[in-house]
């Protein structure tokens, strides 16, 4: 397989990785692909977890509360 990358500035980013990882420049970009792809799936999952946050969030504040639903006729929690 074959990648060809016409953008100087990546390039230049690739050696310097390279460079200062003693990796090569195919396995920095390896890296960097791989910690680009953890980071979206765990932006993905903490927009899912932060919808159902809202949701549960929704389902408390439309609840019916009032003192009669936390305590008996003594003033007594239930």
């Amino acid at each position: 397989m074959a990648l060809n990358i016409k953008n100087e500035h990546v390039h230049a980013m690739a050696r310097e990785v390279a460079l200062r990882t003693g990796r090569s420049q195919t396995s920095a970009i390896e890296l960097a692909l791989e910690k680009l792809l953890a980071e979206l799936e765990r932006e993905s999952s903490d927009a899912a977890r932060l919808d159902r946050i809202h949701a549960m969030q929704q389902l408390a504040a439309d609840a019916p509360l009032d003192s009669g639903d936390l305590y008996d006729e003594a003033g007594l929690p239930r």
